[in-house]
């Protein structure tokens, strides 16, 4: 069998190619990022053509690095940005418009409308999910809509749907699927029965023609056509967040990882049974490997947390890379009595108000730049603390410790205060990429590259662990702060 697996990893911002070994070692990378579209204010889009052509590019560069073929893949993994939504022509894979984000919320209307008609939970005892702008399908019914004579082409399948590991997997194999963990985001699938649920369908007026056959996360789906991994077997497809739980090797009911990312994602695996959230979490699909029961979670999402240093360069200018806001935010010895509440996309878990919008409170002519990055910085923490506190709550299990990965986790400052708030060890892995290790590990575990989930739990290894310092009352104090600084945001958009 070849020595290495390969990883797309499809991202709100990049999209990467990663080459592993059996030890779960970076071989080889490449990565390019793609355009963030912003046509109207709360409207975030993305050029799903470009996205295929960088995912071509970083395959084609990662291999030449390391002088690799595709022979010399034993499979390759798919992970992706979920809930970003793309509809293309069957014939000629184009899509018929920008591919819809994650993040955009112009579909809040028609969440207020249809919440009207049975409250903003009428279908999370099927779908583990409540009304939201964030989820796939009411941005399917958008498109549907909005872009002349698709949804006739829909009702007869002329045109497909999919989240980005759909697409990428059209082009790569011309196959029209999608993993359970993508499909559970798409506010579509029963999670009792794992098929796309009729009453769901009829309320959102979606044709059942253009959606993708749901399959498991970790199975042999398709030989790959394409020319750049020709002849490789793509047997791994997972959401990015049900990745870095696979890749962080949380096998056993409530284990738990938080990736700061773009946004943050908290999951804690709850094993057999989906657990019913009565503290504003969503209950997603973990994972399912083969014909194994699949294995489900609870999760915390947070639209904006690595998004705010980028906002900070970008939108500001107060910092030209994102490596530069740890040193600006160490200059000082605390927030200055700054709160940044980053609610750019209203808030997710655990409030779940899309009328929310960002808030900086406690400015006073004290207040500099560098306050200000340390407020953005522990919005990050503090946003994290109230997703833990939630999920203790509804799964009666107290995190011992938090393993943690993503772009954020190389920042001290950050880790240091994740772990002062919370009164609990932070816990960062060796191979920080757990998102590519993921798909790697469903894609291994398919072919037999690797035998069991022991295989991979041997893989996992401690680099650095973060033991809170802070005394109980400063604690208090600020989280205090915090959630004061939070109803500020609350109904902004009337």
């Amino acid at each position: 069998m070849p020595s290495y697996l390969g990883a797309i990893d499809q991202g709100t911002t990049s999209t990467r190619f990663v080459v592993f070994d059996r030890a779960g070692r970076i071989v080889s990378s490449a990565q390019q990022e793609h355009q963030q579209i912003y046509p109207k204010p709360g409207w975030v889009e993305h050029d799903a053509e470009e996205i295929w052509r960088r995912t071509q590019h970083v395959i084609v560069d990662a291999l030449a690095k390391a002088a690799l073929e595709p022979k010399d893949l034993a499979a390759v993994g798919v992970t992706n940005q979920r809930e970003t939504t793309v509809v293309w022509d069957r014939k000629t894979g184009q899509p018929v418009a920008n591919a819809i984000v994650w993040q955009d919320t112009r579909v809040a209307d028609e969440v207020a409308r249809l919440s009207t008609q049975g409250g903003a939970d009428r279908f999370r005892h099927k779908t583990g999910l409540p009304l939201s702008p964030y989820f796939s399908g009411l941005k399917i019914r958008w498109i549907l809509e909005n872009v002349p004579g698709v949804r006739a082409r829909a009702t007869v399948g002329d045109v497909l749907f999919g989240n980005i590991d759909t697409f990428l997997a059209w082009h790569l194999t011309g196959e029209h699927i999608t993993d359970v963990t993508n499909a559970s985001r798409t506010q579509l699938m029963n999670l009792h029965t794992l098929a796309w649920d009729d009453e769901v369908l009829d309320a959102f007026d979606i044709p059942r023609a253009m959606l993708p056959r749901i399959v498991p996360s970790s199975a042999l789906h398709a030989t790959i056509r394409h020319e750049a991994l020709a002849g490789v077997p793509l047997a791994g497809i997972l959401g990015d967040q049900q990745a870095a739980l696979v890749g962080q090797t949380c096998f056993a009911a409530g284990e738990a990882k938080n990736t700061y990312g773009t946004g943050c994602f908290l999951l804690m695996n709850t094993g057999e049974r989906p657990v019913a959230s009565q503290h504003g979490l969503l209950t997603t699909v973990a994972y399912q490997f083969g014909t194994e029961a699949p294995r489900y979670a609870l999760e915390g999402s947070v639209a904006i947390t690595g998004a705010l240093v980028q906002w900070l360069r970008d939108n500001l200018g107060i910092i030209s890379s994102s490596a530069e806001i740890e040193p600006l935010a160490r200059s000082v010895a605390d927030n200055g009595g700054v709160y940044f509440v980053p609610a750019f996309s209203g808030l997710y878990a655990p409030y779940w108000k899309d009328s929310a919008r960002g808030v900086i409170t406690g400015l006073t002519r004290y207040a500099t730049k560098a306050h200000i990055a340390r407020a953005v910085l522990e919005a990050t923490a503090f946003q994290t603390c109230e997703v833990v506190e939630a999920m203790e709550k509804d799964s009666g299990v107290a995190l011992a410790s938090l393993r943690v990965d993503g772009g954020m986790v190389s920042n001290e400052l950050l880790m240091q205060f994740q772990s002062d708030m919370l009164a609990r060890p932070v816990v960062r892995p060796v191979v920080q990429e757990t998102t590519s290790l993921g798909a790697a590990y469903a894609a291994g575990l398919a072919v037999g590259f690797y035998h069991d989930l022991d295989d991979l739990r041997r893989n996992w290894a401690l680099d650095h662990t973060w033991n809170p310092m802070m005394d109980g009352y400063q604690r208090e104090q600020l989280y205090r702060h915090w959630k004061k600084a939070v109803t500020r945001s609350f109904d902004w958009v009337e």
